[in-house]
């Protein structure tokens, strides 16, 4: 009984903590890439969008060709994630590869997104002191899961 006691306080205490948000720093590592992407996700995916925003620059620009709209800055991308309230339903992403440039600091990210509906794209991103200067996505509306939408095409 008190082994099982003990697991479930371990399970609760994990389940309790949160992941190290993003931090600006002087050259980001592949491995800082992945983070910063990962934290961008799973905040969307827990309707946080403070947590999300902190990831990019304060004069951060978010496109997505072909629209012409471009999100301006930290402030913009919180309000665009959803503000101190959260969206009215949550934001589901999904990364499937996730490519960096060190020298360049530019990293790429295959994904799969949802909200009002399923898309599948690309995103480019700029780093600077760590955090996202920079994010350009294209995307495709399409209801099929991943492995069905990519077919034999799969890696």
């Amino acid at each position: 009984m008190l082994g099982v006691l003990a697991l479930y306080l371990c399970t609760a205490l994990a389940s309790a903590q949160t992941i190290r948000g993003c931090m600006p720093l002087s050259s980001a590592s592949g491995k800082d890439f992945e983070h910063i992407m990962s934290v961008v996700a799973e905040s969307w995916n827990r309707n946080d969008a403070r947590s999300a925003s902190e990831c990019f620059t304060d004069d951060a620009l978010y496109s997505s060709p072909p629209s012409l709209r471009i999100r301006e800055g930290r402030r913009s991308l919180f309000e665009f994630f959803g503000g101190g309230h959260g969206r009215h339903r949550r934001m589901h992403m999904e990364w499937h590869h996730l490519i960096f440039d060190q020298a360049q600091q530019v990293g790429t990210g295959e994904y799969t997104f949802t909200y009002n509906v399923k898309t599948h794209g690309i995103v480019i991103v700029k780093l600077r002191d760590g955090l996202i200067s920079n994010w350009r996505e294209y995307e495709i509306e399409s209801p099929l899961p991943w492995k069905q939408l990519v077919g034999k095409n799969q890696f």
